[in-house]
């Protein structure tokens, strides 16, 4: 059965993969999974992908496996494009500012690249 990707994924440098090698198995399946899920499904469930208020289009990843809560940062490039940045393992209620600002920061920077190639 082939399936029809509305949406691409990028890792943007090794941020993501990174912190996806040194999870568990069994969240790493999560992630494959909601990433697939997030490339073929039109309207995502904020439950796996939302839009974070008070950032400069930031959006975030969100996976749960059992009580563990993990987070990856992203935005879009030219519409259907998605970039993954960094990830981090949620202990809080709140998501730590200090995520959110290398998030914006890698966000500038990806830009930024992209403007010089």
């Amino acid at each position: 059965m082939k399936e029809d990707f509305i949406r691409e994924v990028y890792f943007y440098k090794s941020y993501y993969l990174d912190f996806f090698k040194a999870l568990k198995p069994e969240v790493q399946r999560k992630f494959n999974w909601t990433l697939k899920l997030i490339a073929i499904i039109d309207r995502v469930p904020i439950k796996y992908f939302k839009y974070l208020e008070n950032t400069n289009g930031l959006f975030e990843v969100r996976v749960e496996v059992g009580s563990d809560i993990y987070r990856v940062f992203s935005f879009f490039d030219e519409g259907r494009l998605i970039i993954l940045l960094n990830g981090f393992h949620k202990k809080s209620q709140k998501t730590p500012r200090v995520e959110i600002e290398l998030a914006e920061k890698l966000k500038k920077q990806y830009f930024d690249e992209k403007a010089i190639r």
